[in-house]
């Protein structure tokens, strides 16, 4: 099953490195919350002491994505605390 056409907003083409950056709508955001709290994840290397921590992607523009790393999670953690919530709205800050 193919996906959905998303909607294109806006659309820029940069003439420079040849790349077009497009918005698109989406219906809603997807984020992993630990006990109904939100969460960031990040990675720290134990060999490579130079570079600092790696923030991963806790949020997401589709479920399938936010599903699988609540699963995974919770699976890695032995636990079933790590659940999905969609985001539709929220408080507009300046």
């Amino acid at each position: 099953m193919a996906r959905p056409k998303p909607t294109i907003i806006m659309e820029y083409p940069n003439k420079v490195n040849l790349k077009t950056e497009q918005i698109l709508e989406a219906d809603a955001v997807y984020a992993v919350f630990y006990r109904d709290k939100p969460i960031n994840v990040r990675t720290i290397s134990s060999y490579v002491t130079k570079l600092g921590p790696k923030y991963k992607k806790s949020i997401f523009p589709n479920s399938g994505f936010a599903l699988h790393l609540a699963e995974r999670l919770n699976d890695q953690f032995n636990t079933t605390d790590y659940t999905v919530h969609k985001l539709i709205a929220g408080e507009r800050i300046q």
